[in-house]
């Protein structure tokens, strides 16, 4: 995924869990998890995983590239 400087996905959730691997720029990803929300600056190496129907955003700050897996895969991504 290439981002851009103020792309946001607003909280939303999916049966699919979500892991990825950022490449460059930094993002803000919040997860609202049963026993705390969980607030994390992304940077260039970093990793995440998202349970499947996790309330979840993501917001960018700095232009740049994730890879995002999802299980099972999104047919609405293909």
């Amino acid at each position: 995924m290439n981002y851009v400087k103020g792309n946001f996905a607003s909280t939303h959730q999916h049966p699919h869990e979500q892991c990825g691997y950022v490449i460059s720029g930094e993002y803000r990803l919040n997860m609202e998890m049963p026993e705390e929300n969980i607030e994390v600056l992304l940077h260039a190496g970093d990793s995440y995983a998202i349970p499947g129907n996790t309330p979840h955003s993501f917001e960018v700050m700095e232009s740049g590239e994730v890879v995002d897996v999802f299980t099972p895969p999104r047919e609405d991504y293909l």
